[in-house]
């Protein structure tokens, strides 16, 4: 079989092949061609992967008769022309969004394989993008935070006196809200979090983190559908506002994560709430792109409101290239190899198979 792997365009810069995986695919019998300058960005040069068994080529070249096309974002699909009727577009291909891609991609005589829509089971952890790229992220936000921040973040004892730690708010204790608490600690902040989800209190006892969460109202026990959080009641939303407010006026930096499949990313602070915190105070908010956590975010921006800095993040993981290259191409490594008959050199997708029946898009979608 022949895989072709996409250079993808800015303002993406990952890659969706690294030449570790590159060395897993031939050892596998398959062909790989990588579009020149796939790599770049990531900081892999066209020679590791000629290194590593990778035929390089221009986008036409490497695409035609491929069987599986590689790719982190949904490429352009007059760019996919010369492939195999029937080959397989695997990425993240945003279909809920890009529903008209997905379309043409099916004109075009291919199948598109959405990576995100990974199922969030035991057998998938390895192949779970969302998961390696939030964990980045997470830990991204804080350096960005702490970069924007106007003091430092560890508590220091000098001769000239000594200064407090930081305050960080985690506002979402999913993988991304899980990394930031940690990376926040390993800088010397105060941390503290909370979540909708009762279960995630031991999670953030064990980082070191103190738990804020509503009592006496019911929140949701345990996980919701693919480990997210899911709407609450009425009544809880109210007593978490309360709470939150109380709280957040005290924080330096916060740090929000909630994100709900397929619906609109849920409003946590307010902008009286944001008006209540200290001058020079910090806020990122993960969910921007999917209308934000926080009032008046602009995906993208950088923007000041009642003197408090407010960052709308848009895939933060893309600003540290090598890494989330790595991890996203090992997670799709994990996939391929995980159906590849050895006998017959090939990819075999069983329709029954609990992945396989995720990964792919209704016609409806």
């Amino acid at each position: 079989m022949k895989l072709a792997v996409l250079a993808e365009r800015a303002p993406e810069t990952r890659v969706a092949a690294i030449p570790e995986t590159v060395r897993k695919y031939v050892a596998l019998g398959a062909t790989v061609a990588v579009e020149e300058g796939a790599g770049i960005a990531a900081s892999v040069p066209d020679a590791a992967f000629a290194e590593a068994g990778a035929e390089l080529a221009a986008r036409s070249a490497a695409v035609a008769g491929a069987d599986i096309i590689l790719a982190v974002g949904p490429p352009d699909p007059a760019s996919l022309a010369g492939a195999k009727p029937g080959a397989l577009l695997v990425g993240a291909l945003d279909p809920v969004r890009r529903a008209d891609l997905i379309a043409a991609y099916r004109s075009a005589g291919l199948e598109p394989l959405a990576l995100e829509r990974m199922p969030r089971i035991t057998r998938a952890q390895s192949m779970d993008i969302l998961s390696s790229q939030a964990n980045l992220a997470g830990y991204k936000a804080v350096v960005d935070a702490a970069a924007a921040f106007r003091r430092v973040l560890p508590m220091m004892m000098t001769a000239a006196g000594t200064i407090g730690p930081a305050r960080l708010f985690v506002m979402g204790v999913g993988v991304a809200g899980l990394q930031a608490i940690a990376t926040g600690r390993r800088l010397g902040a105060q941390v503290s979090a909370t979540d909708v989800r009762s279960a995630t209190r031991e999670q953030i006892l064990s980082l070191g983190a103190k738990p804020i969460f509503v009592e006496g109202v019911a929140g949701i026990e345990g996980e919701g559908q693919g480990g997210y959080a899911s709407e609450t009641s009425a009544e809880y939303q109210a007593a978490q506002a309360e709470l939150v407010s109380a709280h957040i006026a005290k924080q330096d930096i916060v740090v929000t994560t909630a994100l709900i499949p397929g619906r609109p990313a849920p409003r946590l602070v307010s902008d009286a709430q944001l008006a209540s915190m200290r001058p020079g105070s910090v806020v990122v908010d993960l969910a921007a792109e999917a209308g934000g956590n926080v009032e008046g975010v602009v995906a993208g921006e950088t923007v000041e409101r009642h003197g408090v800095t407010l960052i709308g993040a848009v895939q933060l993981a893309r600003s540290l290239a090598a890494d989330a290259s790595g991890l996203y191409a090992r997670n799709l490594a994990n996939f391929l190899t995980a159906f590849w008959d050895k006998d017959s050199g090939a990819l075999k997708l069983p329709d029954d198979d609990e992945i396989v029946a995720a990964l792919r898009i209704p016609a409806a979608s």
